[in-house]
């Protein structure tokens, strides 16, 4: 196979249907960074390694382990949880849409493939993944600000992790995409520059 980009998003893969794993690469690998897997087991044995696809297709009917379990393995998982799955189902076989959606499947897409559709709710779920991290990023750097804070009582540096001393300013700018303006205070400016006071 050959060497794919390492900047898109990754896709796995997974079915033991040859043709359709085929269709589906060429559907995707335009876009995409696509991982093909012709079973569970070897899916679950790639999942075990880094980096992680930005998100899973998986077959509803497979031999020795089928969609629904390896779905379940991967929400049970704290590493892969957060991966979203898109079954791939024929529309003759029965898809238990409420048994897909418990287990954390965020869509389907039905065979014979619609190109369009495929590449339209796979897009989706890659952004919609791609966001939830980014806040989730958000989210660390905004806790990094919460709890105990060591500053200086006198000159009101604040100590980082590695132990040096830094300005309030610097300190909150590389923690956050604050941005300072400065001024002085009413009370500050009747200290320093008394004829300046409104008193």
């Amino acid at each position: 196979m050959p060497e794919q980009p390492k900047d898109k998003p990754t896709v796995m893969i997974v079915d033991d249907a040859t043709e359709n794993l085929r269709i589906l690469m060429e559907l995707l690998k335009d876009d995409y960074r696509v991982i093909p897997m012709k079973s569970a087991k070897a899916a679950l044995e790639k999942l075990a390694q880094d980096p992680l696809p930005d998100l899973a297709l998986l077959d509803i009917v497979m031999p020795e382990m089928d969609g629904y379990e390896l779905c379940s393995r991967l929400k049970g998982d704290p590493r892969t949880e957060q991966i979203p799955v898109i079954f791939i189902t024929a529309v003759s076989e029965a898809m238990d849409d409420a048994k897909a959606f418990e287990l954390g499947a965020v869509d389907y897409v039905p065979k014979p493939f619609n190109p369009l559709t495929v590449k339209a709710r796979v897009n989706t779920h890659i952004q919609l993944h791609r966001t939830l991290k980014e806040l989730q990023n958000a989210l660390k750097d905004i806790r990094t600000l919460s709890g105990l804070i060591p500053i200086c009582a006198s000159c009101k540096k604040i100590r980082d992790d590695k132990g040096y001393w830094n300005q309030v300013e610097q300190y909150i700018e590389e923690r956050s995409d604050a941005q300072f303006s400065h001024g002085i205070c009413p009370n500050c400016r009747d200290e320093i520059y008394p004829e300046y006071s409104s008193k």
